[in-house]
């Protein structure tokens, strides 16, 4: 079993990369569109366009809430039953991202891990930085 792990450190401070992860609206800016809501138990839903063995729904549970340093949640999608977790640390220079994603096991697994590690990496690095250069500049 091999997790993802992506660590990225932003130019941004930690309850300004805390908000992205855990506002529904800000969610959807940067991952996909979402039903989140920061409480341990909550169960939501992520959508996105369905593949061959997925129909573009990821069921999720939070359960792990500790703002603004950790947020873990049940990541449910086609054959897939993992758990993602971003843990935050406060730098000198911004925010210290930690996201992992675990649970991977087995050969059907594989194609999976290696698309959200490609995804998760471009997702923290791209996407997730330029929302959070946008709200920095009032868009």
């Amino acid at each position: 079993m091999r997790d993802i792990v992506v660590a990225r450190e932003v130019a941004f401070p930690r309850e300004m990369v805390w908000a992205a992860l855990t506002d529904s609206r800000q969610l959807a800016a940067w991952l996909m569109p979402n039903d989140f809501r920061p409480e341990v138990g909550h169960r939501f839903t992520f959508t996105t366009k369905p593949a061959p063995g997925f129909d573009g729904v990821v069921r999720c549970q939070v359960f792990d809430l500790r703002a603004p340093e950790r947020l873990a949640f049940s990541w449910q999608g086609g054959a897939l039953d993992t758990v993602v977790s971003f843990d935050l640390a406060q730098t000198a220079g911004g925010t210290r991202i930690t996201l992992r994603h675990a649970g991977f096991a087995g050969a059907s697994n594989l194609l999976p891990r290696v698309i959200l590690g490609f995804g998760w990496a471009s997702l923290l690095s791209r996407k997730l930085v330029a929302h959070l250069d946008g709200c920095r500049h009032g868009a």
